[in-house]
């Protein structure tokens, strides 16, 4: 609680009361509307347009799945590129021939391109950021120039140009928003995930999970770079993707996903 004048709570309140009303002038207790570290309200993460010059359009689609009339489903892998577990998460892919978006961290691109560029035809990649830090604690010109290198080095390293960007966590803030807005992305989020910690010593029941819960349109969360935990999808992913495919399901990228939307009436 913080001590002030009523008086002066008023005038701050920006309120005009009759001295007969107010009285005597005391001390009330009054909420703390903010803690002493609360987010910005302008200049920094948490405001929506503090900065005018950055909006480019009037939307951004912040998308956890897409409404679709027919059986069709996006999988989805964050943090790669990675040495121990990307290329064997391509191989089942390529194996059942079905498509993935990849969503990657820039500096493991340039480290690591060469284990997935001639590897990619069918899959989609999109940005994640750079080291994977938690964009919703960034400023705007900090979190573009994070998108900036991660957008560049896809493009130099695997060339391929994203269009599509989901932030680490899944958290974002105001300038988040407007950082993606900068470059066009589309802000992807999911409404389906790999359990990985719930389901570490059966990946089976980790697959029915997936396979009795997917709904037409559904972003489904997973992961081709950490420790060992990553070996439930991957033990998974087969079971997985021939149970959907046995439900009538289609796999797409998340581009084609949202292409294949039906369009809204007017």
């Amino acid at each position: 609680m913080e001590r002030v004048s009523r008086r002066g709570l008023l005038r701050g309140s920006g309120l005009a009361v009759a001295g007969a009303a107010l009285g005597a002038v005391g001390v009330v207790e009054v909420p703390r509307l903010f803690g002493w570290d609360h987010p910005p309200l302008s200049g920094g993460y948490a405001a929506a347009a503090d900065n005018q010059a950055a909006v480019g359009s009037s939307s951004v689609h912040v998308r956890y799945f897409v409404k679709s009339w027919r059986p069709v489903v996006a999988l989805t892998f964050d943090d790669g590129p990675a040495p121990r577990y990307t290329p064997r998460f391509l191989d089942v892919l390529d194996e059942l021939g079905v498509p993935a978006t990849f969503f990657m961290v820039g500096r493991n691109v340039l480290e690591y391109a060469g284990l997935v560029k001639n590897r990619l035809g069918r899959h989609e990649v999109g940005n994640h950021s750079w080291e994977h830090r938690d964009l919703a604690t960034m400023n705007l010109p900090a979190i573009q120039d994070d998108l900036r290198r991660t957008h560049a080095v896809i493009q130099n390293k695997l060339g391929r140009t994203p269009v599509l960007f989901r932030p680490p966590f899944g958290h974002f803030g105001g300038s988040t928003v407007l950082a993606a807005d900068s470059f066009g992305y589309d802000l992807i989020l999911w409404d389906r995930q790999m359990h990985e910690r719930r389901f570490k010593d059966d990946p089976a029941a980790q697959a029915k999970d997936i396979v009795d819960t997917v709904r037409p349109g559904s972003i489904v969360l997973a992961h081709d770079a950490g420790d060992k935990r990553r070996l439930t999808t991957l033990d998974a992913l087969h079971d997985m993707v021939t149970g959907l495919i046995a439900r009538g399901y289609e796999f797409v990228t998340v581009s084609d996903l949202i292409a294949r939307s039906p369009v809204p009436v007017p």
